[in-house]
């Protein structure tokens, strides 16, 4: 239950659900959302969103690994989409000089094409509201580590109790800052491969100028299969396997969207933190964003040197800069947002009405008088740590050498107390060796030691000596402050920088090669200073933080029970809903809902990578070849907005319409509401959509994959049949499953 300020922070303290703002939980629906989404253009009910005797649209929604993208299956054989950017690892991890699917695309033409994509996904099975059982154990006298710690303990005994069925787990939630609890039961699926990707010229269209930018034009989408043994239950890769038969997929609307439409998108934001305090405002503001963004910065200027002067550098570093630019420009965005919607002067200002009521009874004054105390003592102490500890993660923790390091602690560990126990020393190489292998796929040991040498320079530079790491001293007296020698010396000898090197260690581990080695010491004394520094440091007002929210968010719900209240997102599945719409970002200006293909040709230059434009792409739109995903204008929509309520994790998320139907993928948010992680603001929050006839264009028109799309469920209307209350359904070409085969080799 500990309290830190994540990358995606967030700090409403009053929450207006008429605004289109909510990420809601589907067993709430009924009570909370069914009336007010349908007076909004919804066509169903809050069954036939989450049902846990039948199958409904929850059985559609996919969760990627553990919840860093969303997705939606869109046949009866285990297709799904997600974003490109939430593929792009599983095609960079396929890609080779000689297959580069990052630029060219990939498109399995038959089932035997399909390539194995390295990570699983999950369906919700059903939620259920252990609170009951949580708080009968929990007493008023206990303190916060006390009760932290029963919660714990229950929630193993819970957990235990679980299903231990093939593919079933669940996972134990904390919500609402400490005062409610919840099982999320999933069963997850080990077999995914990779279906289509277009090139990054269609699915990156824009790249950094575009990111969280509208206008946009990105076609931002990807496509897996899911896969089962022969028996339909979860199983490892392999070519016996048949494609999964969800219980529910999403037929796919033609007809496009207006403004004013009813949409909602369904997926799982990863994590916000709307009941952040003023003065967790501020120590974000202050210490976090800042350091964030310079240290990002300075890291993506050296990746972006290497990979422009080498393709195979290019290919091996695209996921890695993609993950680091992507937040390092959303931190800049937050704090322009944050500063120019003064939300850490509302939040004071919320805060002191919160403990003027407070205050007017004596019993909630006995209740909850403390928590604003409490939380200000929380971030004082935090905020003497805040900077070191950010700092370390991004710098001292950006040398992948250094994080290798920590992979080999223990065999070190077992090495150093029982060196003659065989098995164990056996089982700690194979552990080290395994994470070596996966390591020298995509690693360049120049460009990581330019990105060290920085990176512990800045260290050095910005941090209290006080707070950096032992290792400095070796830097500062060995080498004389000279960071690019000490660096050169750490990677021309390290094992942890040399595959050769690494492998002839594993081959005889020896104790004594550990503690001479240039690049463990390093590893090590990074690892001790966070762990047996900075955390305990850093933990010290934790207590302070915890009993201070989860009094400040009782209290919210106690003076306002009427309200619509809704629990931060933490990785669970959620649904927002609200409505297709234009906004104006600034004075005298105007965005429009949609855009439309004539805009790639307004952004194409072939002289920028951001902007190129495939040639058959640019000879289809020049012609206007649209044929059926046309809209009644004969023009091609790219993309839309939403006023949706979405975060990171919701990548990848479908949006439905009123009966249903998919019409878009989430993508992204916009640059004017970057702070929309921390106060949502309905006039100007939106989230960016790829408008899936788009999408289809380019699997059918553009890639000539005109089969993958036979396998989906088309709903085309006419003109005349648009008030028609159920509409013609267009059903699936039955394809008859190729046998799969193993993916090609990478180089």
């Amino acid at each position: 239950m500990k309290r830190t300020l994540s990358l995606l922070t967030a700090a409403l303290l009053f929450i207006a659900s008429q605004a289109h703002e909510g990420m809601w939980l589907l067993n709430k629906l009924k009570q909370l959302n069914e009336a007010d989404m349908q007076k909004l253009g919804f066509k169903l009910t809050a069954e036939d969103i989450y049902d846990i005797n039948k199958s409904s649209l929850k059985d559609g929604i996919v969760r990627l690994g553990g919840g860093f993208c969303s997705g939606e299956m869109v046949s009866a054989e285990g297709l799904f989409l997600t974003n490109h950017h939430c593929g792009y690892d599983a095609v960079q991890g396929l890609s080779s000089e000689e297959h580069d699917y990052l630029t060219d695309g990939f498109w399995a033409m038959t089932r035997d094409q399909e390539q194995p994509a390295g990570f699983n996904v999950s369906f919700l099975q059903n939620i259920e509201d252990v609170t009951a059982r949580v708080t009968a154990e929990l007493t008023a006298d206990m303190t916060e580590e006390q009760r932290n710690e029963k919660i714990q303990e229950i929630a193993g005994a819970i957990i235990e109790e679980s299903s231990k069925d093939n593919g079933a787990s669940v996972d134990f939630k904390v919500m609402f800052e400490g005062n409610e609890f919840y099982l999320f039961h999933y069963k997850t699926y080990r077999d995914v491969r990779l279906v289509g990707t277009p090139p990054s010229a269609i699915g990156k269209f824009g790249g950094d100028t575009d990111n969280w930018m509208w206008p946009r034009h990105t076609g931002d989408f990807s496509m897996f299969r899911v896969y089962t043994g022969p028996d339909g239950e979860p199983a490892d890769y392999s070519s016996a396997n048949i494609p999964y038969a969800p219980k529910w997929h999403f037929p796919i609307s033609l007809q496009g969207v207006k403004e004013g439409d009813f949409a909602m998108i369904m997926g799982y934001p990863g994590s916000t933190d709307r009941f952040l305090s003023s003065e967790g405002v501020k120590l974000g503001l202050e210490q976090e964003f800042p350091s964030r963004v310079k240290i990002r910065g300075k890291k993506l200027e050296l990746m972006k040197q290497d990979m422009d002067a080498s393709n195979a550098v290019r290919i091996k570093y695209a996921s890695k800069y993609a993950s680091i630019s992507n937040y390092w420009k959303y931190f800049i965005g937050q704090s322009r947002g944050l500063k120019r919607l003064h939300v850490q002067d509302k939040k004071e200002k919320q805060e002191q009405e919160l403990m003027t009521w407070v205050n007017a009874d004596a019993g909630r004054k006995a209740k909850y008088g403390t928590f604003l105390t409490d939380l200000k003592n929380g971030y004082t102490e935090r905020g003497k740590f805040e900077k070191a500890s950010v700092y370390m993660q991004e710098a001292a923790f950006g040398s992948e050498a250094v994080v290798l390091g920590f992979r080999l602690m223990g065999l070190k560990n077992q090495l150093a107390t029982d060196p003659k126990d065989a098995p164990k020393v056996a089982a700690a190489v194979a552990r080290a060796q395994a994470a070596s292998d996966e390591f020298w796929k995509d690693y360049n040991p120049a460009t990581d030691e330019k990105i060290t040498a920085a990176m512990f320079r800045m260290l050095h530079a910005d941090v209290a000596r006080d707070m950096q790491p032992s290792v400095m001293s070796t830097i500062e007296k060995k080498y004389k402050g000279n960071f690019d020698a000490w660096a050169k010396a750490f990677f021309s000898t390290s094992v942890l920088t040399n595959q050769a090197r690494m492998n002839a260690f594993l081959a005889k581990p020896s104790l004594k090669v550990l503690d001479k080695d240039l690049g463990f010491q390093t590893s090590e004394s990074c690892l001790s200073h966070y762990r047996n520094f900075l955390a305990p440091a850093l933990d010290a007002g934790q207590a302070d933080l915890d009993r201070g929210y989860r009094l400040m968010v009782a209290a919210m719900r106690e003076k306002d029970p009427n309200n619509s209240w809704y629990p931060n997102a933490n990785s669970t599945m959620r649904l927002t809903y609200g409505q297709v719409g234009s906004y104006v970002p600034a004075d005298a200006m105007f965005y429009k809902y949609e855009t439309t293909a004539n805009g790639i040709l307004e952004k194409e230059d072939n002289t920028n990578d951001e902007f190129i434009v495939p040639k058959r792409q640019h000879e289809l739109l020049m012609k206007k070849e649209y044929g059926r995903y046309a809209d009644e204008n004969g023009q091609l929509i790219t993309c839309f907005l939403s006023n949706n309520d979405i975060t990171g994790g919701n990548s990848g998320s479908g949006v439905f319409n009123g009966k249903g139907e998919l019409i878009g993928i989430a993508f992204d948010g916009n640059w004017e509401a970057m702070s929309g992680d921390i106060a949502f603001e309905p006039e100007l929050q939106r989230t960016i959509s790829v408008d899936i006839r788009y999408v289809l264009w380019t699997i059918d028109t553009f890639a000539g994959a005109g089969h993958l799309v036979k396998e989906m469920t088309l709903v085309e209307r006419q003109p005349e049949e648009m008030k028609v209350e159920v509409p013609a359904v267009v059903e699936p070409t039955p394809v008859k499953p190729a046998k799969p085969v193993a993916p090609v080799k990478k180089s």
